[in-house]
């Protein structure tokens, strides 16, 4: 479907109903859409799809979605499908790109050229100061800030950001729209909301829980031509932001600390392993301003990217090939020999039916 089409209330209810239905995530949404062009289609073909595997399907009830979209106008918000003029190009380009979002604000701080500002929750004061004052640079030279709405350094870059007056800022949450977390941010998060954007991918009324974190942290790193990390512990949540940034090809850069601080070995092992050491708010507009934006999308035209999926007429025998461990599927492609396409089907009702699970990096494993 291409990017703008009109989409009439009953194809945009349908979509929601078969990104929530059981056992379908981003990447078995896009080559569901694909195969069958709509989701009302989908929808149709998804019980006989996953009826060869011997396991009855029903998608989620339509009153289920109904109730959604009350809880979605009940909050001030609205769905962002990712045909839609607003939704971001380089979210758009980004491997697992979240088919639907809800959001509230002004839609076109998705499209300024945006910076990523990610840290400690329980940051030192001086790595505060040092966020908000960068965040508030940037947002006059004109560069939306993207963070988390945590604790520390996201509540400090999004402070920093708004103080300019022009809501050049962006908050992905990791909760419903409709849920405030963490409580004490409860006015900056409706700050955000009004001056400028509040994204959220989990449906309303669903509380933060930890797997959320980690897909909240892969929009932020996909939203942005870079990724700054004030302060981090190693293994933390800001430095995961930071990796995925780079597999999206984008700038990865952190400010040194002091080696006496655990807050500062997150970022001083990022420098250590490439990422570009800054120091002023003007060093990082010198990386970004480089970046052309070009997006490389393969979600905004579904059908040209997964025309595999149209193409199969049976799966590939896969099953006995997976594991619990991950393998790449070009691999489970060669040691098959049959076609992509074949393949795909395969993973893909696999998947429906609860069988497999998708990794980052085009990989697979049995579900446990």
């Amino acid at each position: 479907m291409s990017r703008g089409a009109a989409l009439t209330q009953e194809e945009a209810l349908a979509r929601i109903r078969l990104l929530r239905s059981p056992n379908i995530g981003p990447i078995s949404y896009w080559q569901l859409l694909a195969r069958f062009g709509t989701a009302e289609k989908a929808l149709e073909a998804l019980p006989d799809m996953v009826g060869r595997s011997g396991k009855p399907y029903a998608p989620v009830p339509e009153a289920r979605v109904a109730g959604e979209v009350a809880a979605v106008r009940k909050a001030g918000a609205r769905y962002l499908f990712h045909d839609s003029p607003d939704y971001p190009a380089l979210l758009a380009e980004a491997e697992g790109a979240p088919p639907i979002l809800t959001m509230r604000g002004d839609p076109a701080h998705l499209h300024a050229p945006c910076i990523a500002v990610v840290g400690a929750r329980n940051a030192s004061g001086a790595a505060v100061k040092l966020a908000r004052d960068f965040s508030h640079a940037l947002a006059e030279a004109g560069f939306t800030i993207v963070s988390g709405l945590a604790r520390g350094i996201d509540g400090a870059a999004h402070s920093g950001a708004l103080a300019g007056g022009e809501g050049r800022t962006v908050g992905v949450i990791a909760s419903g729209i409709d849920i405030t977390y963490p409580p004490e941010h409860a006015d900056l998060q409706e700050r955000v909301a009004n001056e400028g954007v509040l994204l959220a991918e989990q449906p309303p009324r669903t509380e933060p829980l930890a797997r959320h974190f980690p897909t909240r942290n892969r929009i932020i790193a996909a939203l942005a031509a870079g990724t700054l990390v004030v302060e981090a512990a190693p293994k933390s949540g800001s430095l995961i932001t930071a990796r995925l940034a780079g597999e999206f090809g984008r700038e990865v850069m952190a400010i040194p600390g002091s080696p006496l601080d655990s807050r500062s070995h997150g970022c001083n092992q990022l420098i250590r392993d490439g990422a570009v050491l800054v120091q002023r708010p003007e060093d990082v507009v010198e990386l970004v301003s480089g970046f052309d934006g070009a997006a490389r999308s393969h979600l905004r035209d579904c059908a040209a990217s997964s025309s595999w999926v149209e193409a199969a007429a049976e799966p590939a025998n896969v099953a006995g090939l997976l594991t619990l461990a991950p393998i790449g599927v070009d691999e489970l492609v060669r040691q098959t020999g049959e076609s992509t396409a074949a393949v795909q089907l395969a993973l893909l009702e696999l998947e429906l039916a609860g069988r497999l699970v998708r990794h980052a990096g085009a990989r697979v494993s049995l579900a446990t």
